[in-house]
């Protein structure tokens, strides 16, 4: 099985500038693909990243075991047509990257609270296609495995690819995951991340170090950001 993990390399995350300045964004984001990385990784599977420019992966600060089972691809096409060109397909290309009979899994570089064991579940599956949702119907991890099938990411994508499996006569199974099915987009999310994600990963340490935390609003938990005085107390 082949795992695709794309990647916004410039400008990413731009959902949150409300809350991170560019540098700061660009630094979650990475923390965040590093994350989804280890978990790929330690599912024992060796991941692409195709990324919208070239990335460094000795940037990423990945463990050594980790640094050598990842590749990078630049793709500066739109995700559906990224996506499209590596998914199994008996017929050339001529792009010399989607010319595959394997099962395919894509996985979004913004899942921050995916573990090993939730990826394991995922490529587990035996259906032609396999989707873990998003919240508001997207697609945030899927696999692969009949070449009839082709991804559509506009709009509500879950909703679009049970129609597209509908439509080709391809069986389709729903991976009800919460650690899947949490894409960090806007700064609601934040809140996620400090409460579910691992203490030793990249992306909830990153997010304390910019001075994030949590803070109880009514009864429910949000996120605060301690002035830039206030952090090293």
């Amino acid at each position: 099985m082949h795992v695709v993990v794309p990647f916004a390399a410039t400008d990413p995350k731009t959902r949150l500038e409300s809350v991170l300045s560019p540098t700061e964004r660009s630094a979650f984001a990475r923390a965040m693909l590093a994350d989804v990385l280890c978990s790929i990784v330690e599912a024992g599977r060796e991941p692409t990243v195709v990324a919208t420019a070239p990335i460094d992966p000795a940037e990423l600060d990945l463990p050594a075991h980790v640094f050598e089972s990842v590749s990078v691809a630049v793709d500066d096409r739109p995700l559906t047509d990224a996506v499209n060109a590596r998914l199994p397909s008996r017929t050339d290309s001529g792009d010399g990257v989607g010319d595959t009979d394997d099962a395919v899994a894509v996985v979004m570089a913004d899942l921050a609270l995916a573990t090993t064991d939730a990826l394991e579940a995922l490529f587990a599956t035996e259906t032609a296609v396999a989707i873990a949702p998003g919240r508001g119907g997207g697609t945030n991890a899927l696999v692969v495995r009949d070449p009839a099938f082709r991804v559509d990411y506009h709009g509500a994508s879950y909703l679009d690819h049970r129609e597209i499996a509908e439509e080709v006569g391809v069986s389709l199974e729903t991976v009800d995951s919460l650690r899947l099915g949490t894409d960090i987009d806007e700064p609601d999310d934040l809140v996620e991340v400090l409460v579910h994600g691992d203490e030793r990963a990249r992306a909830p340490a990153t997010l304390r170090d910019l001075g994030f935390e949590l803070e109880r609003r009514n009864g429910r938990v949000g996120v605060a950001r301690r002035e830039p005085a206030d952090r090293d107390r």
